[in-house]
């Protein structure tokens, strides 16, 4: 992996650890859609930097989750269930933030702390693996 690589890499964890803490401050003042904005970004930084250190190029949040779901949730690196919530987060902040009267309510996104912070979790044992 070059240097580069490597700085990119543990920048973008740095930006997952932060959405998350962010989220987790939204969710404690009730603010349904921008948790789930921040939750998704959690989780997309840290596929990022996942990618970045696999030497995987992406241009898009689509491609990113393309990639994602092909090198390391079909190859069974990443538990099916952890795939599965990052590709419903892409789709719900979609929905959070361009939805028009959609709003998010407390049942639906508390519950999704811990599976995101155990996605968050799983993407750093690989990126400490070498990916």
């Amino acid at each position: 992996m070059k240097p580069e690589q490597d700085d990119y890499t543990r920048y973008r964890i740095e930006k997952a650890e932060e959405a998350y803490e962010v989220a987790v401050l939204l969710i404690a003042n009730q603010k349904w859609n921008a948790a789930i904005n921040r939750l998704y970004y959690a989780v997309y930084y840290a596929v990022s930097g996942l990618l970045a250190k696999s030497e995987i190029e992406t241009k898009t949040h689509a491609g990113v989750k393309t990639q994602f779901l092909l090198h390391f949730v079909k190859t069974g690196r990443i538990e099916m269930r952890l795939g599965k919530l990052y590709s419903d987060l892409f789709d719900w902040r979609q929905k959070g933030d361009y939805g028009d009267f959609f709003d998010f309510e407390e049942e639906e996104v508390v519950p999704l702390l811990e599976p995101t912070r155990a996605l968050i979790n799983a993407i750093l044992k690989e990126v400490g693996k070498g990916a």
